[in-house]
């Protein structure tokens, strides 16, 4: 969707807040909308890494029951 807007649509945006913020508040408006999507991407991050290790640990668990299982047939 964001793809869509091109350059005449995000200079009109950009008018637009300028307009609505004024340019004192514009450089914060921005700060606090950076810093909110580091945040994002930092905790998508520390998700992502959390679902991959508890994944791996369940391949190694599931790994030691099927050889424990074999050795018992054995």
């Amino acid at each position: 969707m964001i793809s869509n807007i091109g350059i005449p649509g995000l200079i009109l945006i950009i008018i637009l807040a300028l307009i609505v913020f004024g340019p004192k508040k514009l450089p914060e408006l921005g700060r606090a909308v950076g810093q909110t999507l580091s945040e994002f991407k930092k905790s998508a991050k520390e998700l992502t890494s959390d679902v991959v290790e508890e994944i791996d640990e369940a391949k190694e668990l599931a790994t030691k029951e099927v050889s424990e299982e074999m050795k018992k047939k054995a």
